[in-house]
């Protein structure tokens, strides 16, 4: 009896919760927190923020095990800690936030939104997609001729993560893109072949532009060079997609997140940047991205490594 008494009034209880529950101010709240979450946990899983977090939790059930165990002193320390809390979290986490802001505020997330809602959105977006396709087409393509020719390149696409500290050492160009641009650019003897250019949108921005390398030093097979490294480096430090060609052996590669996918032909690599760039419009373009998506990864070997051989090619030579 008592077990269905209990069931009654906790059946009772969600029938007065839905009774107050408003369809259009509730739901709309539940989204926007669920939104939020999702983007907080995001920036943090694909940052240092994680690691913070870990000491956060840390720092809790620290609090926790003073307060049960009654230290005053600890108890003082903490309190005066916890009245400052969002302060502190404020200032440790500032780069993870204006990350989050920085990406809410990019021309993508426009389009993406407008494509929804907005007025003639999916011409817009339809408009960004053939600009975005033309210059990733046109820099596969001179990527390919200057594998064949031996030509050193280090290209950077810009993405969420505004890349002005990098663009301010390089020379700023603002340059329709195409195919002989690019190559004008690394062209060796050049003024600016040693740097790396900068796309931001479907524009040539910058060029001769100086990246840091890569800390995990150890993680790297040493025989790859500068350029490698570089691009490896600023993967770590941005979202940024980079395109690398050896000017020892021509081989093409992209880095991301951390990770340098070598050996790579000209086609593989559109196909990457392409699923990365291009806004999809419709359940047939994203069905086939997750398609491609999922072929990548069944190629892909499980290492903890950065470098992944797309080709078991023998590692490039030291890139100057």
């Amino acid at each position: 009896m008592t077990v269905w008494s209990d069931l009654s009034t906790l059946f009772s209880r969600v029938i007065s919760v839905f009774s107050t529950y408003d369809w259009l101010s509730d739901t709309l709240d539940i989204l926007l927190l669920t939104v939020l979450v999702y983007s907080l946990l995001k920036v943090i899983r694909d940052s240092r923020a994680l690691t913070l977090a870990k000491g956060l939790g840390i720092f809790i059930v620290a609090y926790v095990i003073v307060l049960l165990l009654d230290m005053k002193s600890s108890i003082f320390l903490f309190r005066k800690l916890i009245d400052n809390i969002l302060i502190l979290l404020a200032v440790i986490f500032a780069p993870e936030l204006r990350k989050l802001l920085e990406k809410l505020g990019t021309s993508r997330s426009y389009l993406k939104f407008s494509s929804l809602f907005g007025k003639n959105g999916s011409a817009k977006v339809i408009q960004y997609n053939d600009e975005m396709s033309r210059c990733i087409n046109s820099v596969c393509k001179a990527a390919q001729e200057m594998s064949d020719e031996r030509i050193g390149a280090l290209i950077i696409f810009e993405r969420a993560m505004p890349l002005g500290e990098i663009i301010d050492t390089g020379t700023v160009i603002d340059a329709r893109i195409s195919s002989q641009v690019i190559q004008n650019v690394f062209f060796p003897k050049s003024p600016l072949h040693d740097g790396a250019a900068v796309i931001r949108n479907d524009r040539l921005y910058s060029a001769g532009c100086i990246l840091p390398l890569t800390s995990r030093h150890n993680d790297v097979s040493k025989k790859l060079g500068t350029r490698h490294r570089a691009a490896i480096g600023m993967s770590e430090q941005s979202d940024a997609y980079i395109l690398v060609v050896s000017e020892e052996t021509g081989s093409i590669s992209l880095a991301e997140g951390g990770r340098l996918h070598r050996n790579l032909s000209d086609g593989e690599v559109r196909e990457m940047l392409l699923d990365v760039f291009l806004i999809d419009i419709d359940e047939e373009r994203e069905e086939k991205r997750k398609n491609r998506k999922n072929r990548k990864q069944k190629n892909e070997p499980e290492e903890t490594i950065e470098v992944i051989d797309h080709r078991g090619g023998e590692p490039d030579g030291d890139d100057e």
